[in-house]
């Protein structure tokens, strides 16, 4: 008698379309499967509904004994989940905020830089104070980068909105400078055009 090991049947995977039209399945759609032994080793089809249906009335194919027969549901793979921050957005985040030096930033580096400290993408160097502020140098190993983030004193009341503004700038970018309004002098009575 010979054995016969699982790890010697090479069958393929479910297919992601009917193997008998070529119709993609559907995501929850019922699916046919059928293992088919051929002499050169095991066959599997996947087959929709009606495809199933045609071949119960042809027969078997010559050359090809059943095996096995199960039906099933077809569940497409569902896509990757985003990362919830990836670790190069928070830092080009943090490069970009760093370049446009705007004060309005200053809660969302000091959390971004927590973030990539946290991830070990900065090293924390150096903690300082000058005139009043605290400041803290991270340092990128792979770059030799230094960022200096000032410490904007937030509140425990104030977190949750600074997360929400970096989660929506990381999601959205930066928006574009404010412009200073345009001074346009116009004399009463001159024609514009």
């Amino acid at each position: 008698m010979t054995a016969c090991f699982m790890n010697d049947w090479n069958i393929q995977s479910r297919a992601h379309h009917c193997q008998a039209c070529g119709e993609k399945f559907s995501d929850k759609q019922d699916f046919h499967t059928v293992l088919l032994d051929e002499k050169q080793g095991f066959h599997r089809m996947d087959l929709c509904d009606p495809c199933w249906k045609k071949s119960e009335n042809d027969g078997r194919k010559e050359g090809k004994t059943f095996v096995s027969y199960w039906q099933g549901m077809y569940e497409s793979a569902p896509p990757p989940a985003p990362e919830a921050i990836r670790k190069e957005s928070a830092e080009t985040l943090l490069r970009h905020l760093l370049e446009r030096n705007e004060p309005r930033f200053g809660p969302a580096c000091f959390i971004l830089a927590a973030m990539l400290e946290r991830k070990r993408i900065i090293k924390a160097k150096e903690n300082f104070k000058r005139e009043g502020i605290k400041y803290s140098i991270y340092e990128h190993p792979g770059s030799g980068d230094l960022f200096t983030i000032p410490d904007p004193d937030l509140q425990l009341n104030q977190l949750e909105e600074v997360q929400r503004d970096v989660a929506q700038l990381l999601e959205q970018g930066v928006p574009a400078p404010v412009a200073p309004e345009a001074v346009v002098d116009v004399q009463v009575g001159e024609d514009i055009r």
